[in-house]
């Protein structure tokens, strides 16, 4: 993890910890980046999406302006999803997509996401230039100049083709289902109910009138709760929310009740083994999954892997290992055969297949998977590192793991995104649950709080 990209781009408050110039700085050094390694009379081209907070105008604008003065063609899809800019990164060949986007977050943030050229998530040694570049470690980039500046294109034919490779990939007619889409007031706004119209459900939207600031309030995979009322008042068949950039999904099936990422897991992959389409009849999962979807993974006979959090880090595995389906607890989805990062509304068709090829209601599949209690703290601290490694917390970490033994667990790592320290503790009961991530926080931040006061310091 650098400096300023983290597991899911480089992410801050907008114009306070992630800046216009900022965005404006990591165009140039992209652009000229690829445009230094094209040959001779060829053209490098660069992808850009963003969602519906309110500076994101800014920020497209500062972006583009970068990457086209350094010497690439800036393609501009203008409001979408991050896996409708994967998807147009891979099958129109540019050199690179960016996402504008901070995901879930309030619209008060952004982010910055790319993609490579594979549709993948960008890692390695470009990364770490951009931020020596950032910091002013390398020497200015030089501009463009004559018919060497780049070109701003509109592209929202993209958009429009993303959408039809979701119609496409509808293996059964919807009609006669009748379901409730909550879109975040974000990027799926005009994305998603285009889909399931097309393949004929009766289609109920909530959250898809942004304004730029309304973005993920009281709304989406975060704050399912107004979906569930829309469900249970309206008697759908079932339900779907998504995030600011619907690169995840979550459900509410028809009692008005939501489920979450491992249920989805648990339901694709026994219905994928069933079908023979299982390929290495392995689930991969992050960290982050409950004990229960493990337990029920034994007992249908399928095989698991855990990564790292960060849909970046199963998808990772997936490739390695040449694995069909993963993903995290929070409806991050990877559907590798059809995606290179989760994809909240291809999730949502992939669940609707269970659903019509199986005959059966939704609520079947939450009744498939046992969740053991959970409790998530976040524990804010100035150095996750040193919070971490304090043998004050390691030794309470020791001590409530064996107190837990196999009927149980816990979990504490520092954020990918933020300057948190995350607790999760797993356990037979809620009050235990809570009692125990309650104590692994109070010692995290007893720690916290001897560094601040100089206590512990090396003389």
């Amino acid at each position: 993890m650098g400096k300023y990209f983290g597991t899911d781009g480089f992410r801050g408050e907008a114009n306070v910890t992630l800046t216009t110039d900022q965005a404006y700085k990591v165009g140039r050094y992209l652009g000229s980046y690829f445009a230094r390694k094209k040959k001779a009379g060829e053209r490098a081209r660069i992808v850009v999406g963003k969602d519906t907070r309110r500076s994101g105008y800014t920020f497209e604008y500062a972006i583009a302006a970068g990457i086209s003065s350094s010497g690439t063609d800036v393609y501009i899809m203008h409001v979408t999803t991050t896996p409708s800019v994967a998807y147009i990164t891979r099958t129109d060949r540019f050199d690179c997509g960016v996402i504008l986007s901070a995901s879930h977050n309030a619209f008060t943030d952004n982010g910055i996401k790319l993609i490579a050229g594979d549709g993948e998530k960008l890692g390695g040694a470009l990364l770490a230039e951009l931020e020596d570049y950032l910091d002013g470690k390398i020497e200015e980039v030089p501009f463009a100049t004559g018919e060497g500046i780049g070109r701003i294109v509109d592209y929202v034919s993209g958009r429009n083709r993303y959408i039809g490779y979701l119609i496409s990939l509808g293996m059964y007619s919807f009609r006669g289902m009748k379901v409730g889409l909550d879109c975040a007031n974000g990027a799926a706004w005009s994305i998603a109910k285009a889909v399931f119209d097309a393949l004929g459900a009766t289609t109920i939207v909530i959250n898809a009138s942004p304004d730029g600031t309304n973005i993920n309030r009281d709304a989406g995979s975060t704050h399912i709760e107004g979906l569930q009322k829309l469900v249970r008042e309206q008697k759908l068949d079932a339900g779907f929310a998504f995030d600011g950039d619907a690169d995840r999904c979550l459900c509410v099936d028809e009692k008005g009740r939501a489920l979450s990422g491992d249920h989805i897991l648990l339901a694709c992959a026994k219905y994928m083994k069933e079908r023979g389409k299982l390929v290495t009849n392995t689930v991969v999962t992050t960290v982050m999954s409950n004990l229960g979807l493990y337990k029920a993974l034994d007992a249908a006979g399928i095989g698991y892997a855990k990564t790292d959090v960060g849909d970046k880090y199963v998808y990772e595995y997936m490739k390695e290992h040449g694995n069909r389906l993963g993903g995290e607890q929070s409806g991050h989805i990877i559907f590798s055969k059809y995606a290179t990062t989760g994809d909240g509304i291809l999730t949502s068709l992939k669940v609707m297949e269970v659903l019509l090829a199986r005959k059966v209601p939704m609520s079947t599949l939450f009744d498939e998977l046992e969740v053991f209690p959970q409790a998530l703290v976040n524990v804010p601290v100035r150095d996750k590192q040193a919070a971490l490694s304090a043998p004050a917390v390691q030794k309470t970490v020791a001590e409530i793991a064996e107190k837990l033994g196999a009927d149980g667990r816990i979990l504490v790592r520092e954020s990918g995104t933020e300057p948190l320290i995350r607790v999760m503790v797993e356990a037979k009961s809620e009050r235990e649950c809570k009692r125990l991530a309650a104590k692994a926080a109070s010692a995290i931040r007893a720690a916290e709080g001897e560094k601040r006061s100089g206590k512990g310091e090396p003389a």
